[in-house]
């Protein structure tokens, strides 16, 4: 399964929650350098959609706030759960 995310890297804190242009938002304490980034977008994300985090992995716009997740195996019942924290 895949889906759109908007990264927010040096943020206060680590969350996962609201929309932007159909995108989930995803704000990490991280900097977004060497990758830090978008290790703990992968962190965060894996935690808030309860899956491993080498199950989340970034296919589009690693140099980019606006990325592209994929995930393997994904649950049953991922996209209420987007949904849900779309709605936040």
């Amino acid at each position: 399964m895949r889906f759109a995310v908007r990264v927010k890297p040096g943020a206060k804190r680590d969350f996962v929650g609201g929309e932007h242009a159909g995108a989930l938002i995803v704000s990490v304490k991280a900097p977004a350098v060497e990758g830090k980034a978008n290790e703990a977008v992968r962190k965060v994300l894996a935690k808030a959609l309860g899956v491993r985090s080498r199950d989340v992995v970034v296919v589009q716009g690693e140099r980019g706030r606006d990325k592209v997740i994929e995930l393997d195996g994904a649950p049953a019942g991922l996209e209420t759960v987007l949904s849900a924290l779309r709605r936040r």
